[in-house]
């Protein structure tokens, strides 16, 4: 399980890249679904957030500032929603970094996947059970 500490260390790493021919297709700043016909094998799983001896993470989200799910600029708060159901992914191409996880509606799965940035990083306290 990745920390605060580590997810801002590589997108630091990454630093403010705009990527590669192979990840352009997911410049989303905020939650995205994942482009259908995406070459998938463009992306690697360097590492996870969810928490392996949590077989229910909460559905709670972690909005202070009044943003939502599917603003640019929400916090990837861990430990909440849906942060706490996340995977951490790379280009193979450039390195850049992405979180994804997978949204189970009630007739639907969707792959949603966002931009890593250091800036919004946080790990507040609780996990809004």
């Amino acid at each position: 399980m990745m920390t605060a500490d580590q997810l801002i260390a590589l997108a630091a790493a990454f630093g403010k890249g705009v990527g590669c021919a192979r990840c352009s297709a997911l410049a989303s700043r905020g939650w995205e679904s994942l482009p259908g016909g995406y070459q998938q094998s463009d992306l690697r799983c360097v590492g996870s957030l969810r928490d392996p001896g949590d077989d229910d993470p909460t559905l709670a989200e972690y909005h202070p500032a009044g943003t939502n799910g599917w603003s640019a600029d929400a916090p990837i708060a861990l430990g909440w929603y849906p942060y706490n159901r996340c995977d951490v992914w790379t280009c193979v191409g450039c390195g850049k970094p992405f979180l994804r996880y997978t949204e189970f509606g009630g007739y639907y799965v969707d792959e949603r996947i966002r931009e890593l940035q250091a800036r919004l990083v946080e790990a507040p306290p609780g996990d809004g059970r």
